[in-house]
């Protein structure tokens, strides 16, 4: 049974974060869908313009095994902002699925209470800035607490979605993933 997995798009989404993990995804075979919070092609942060796949409202109902929010700002606080981001969220931490967030997105996982007591990371800076007694904040690059998958910014991009991957479909299809991409091993 393919995985499908939703990345929700905001004016002023992170590219490097958004394209990376739906490139990755994809080239594990993973259904991504890309879904605007309006109708229509939205902007980045860096200017770049891409058209989802569908609106938000289009996949209210659908199911999906993930669901991956980038960061960026002024998209994060767009996501945080939009109570449908919310709902699915919690629906999607309420049916047993993945919800992964990285760089300032974080902070719409902690908004929608997906972080009490768990350990979590974000763009420095981000979580800490909130009142959030019960979250472990950790330095670390990419960090898992069970079905919440967090990370630290455009440059963690890349070992996120390889997680992502393997947290859907296993080691071997995130290795299958990585050897193409030629990436150096750490000395």
């Amino acid at each position: 049974m393919s995985k499908r997995v939703l990345v929700p798009l905001a004016e002023g989404f992170e590219e490097l974060e958004a394209v990376t993990v739906i490139d990755l995804l994809r080239r594990a075979g993973i259904e991504v869908v890309t879904a605007g919070l309006q109708p229509g092609p939205v902007r980045g942060s860096r200017g770049t313009v891409i058209v989802p796949d569908s609106s938000l409202d289009q996949v209210l109902d659908a199911s999906f095994d993930m669901i991956v929010l980038p960061g960026g700002l002024p998209g994060a606080d767009h996501l945080n902002e939009d109570p449908r981001i919310h709902g699915l969220l919690r629906r999607m931490a309420a049916e047993g699925g993945y919800t992964a967030a990285i760089c300032a997105a974080p902070k719409v996982l902690a908004s929608a209470g997906l972080l009490e007591g768990r350990q979590a990371t974000s763009y420095p800076g981000v979580l800490e800035a909130m009142d959030l007694p019960s979250v472990k904040l950790s330095p670390q690059p990419v960090v898992v607490d069970d079905r919440v998958v967090t990370s630290r910014g455009p440059g963690t991009a890349m070992d996120f979605a390889l997680e992502l991957i393997e947290r859907l479909l296993g080691r071997e299809a995130r290795d299958q993933v990585e050897r193409p991409l030629q990436r150096p091993r750490p000395c």
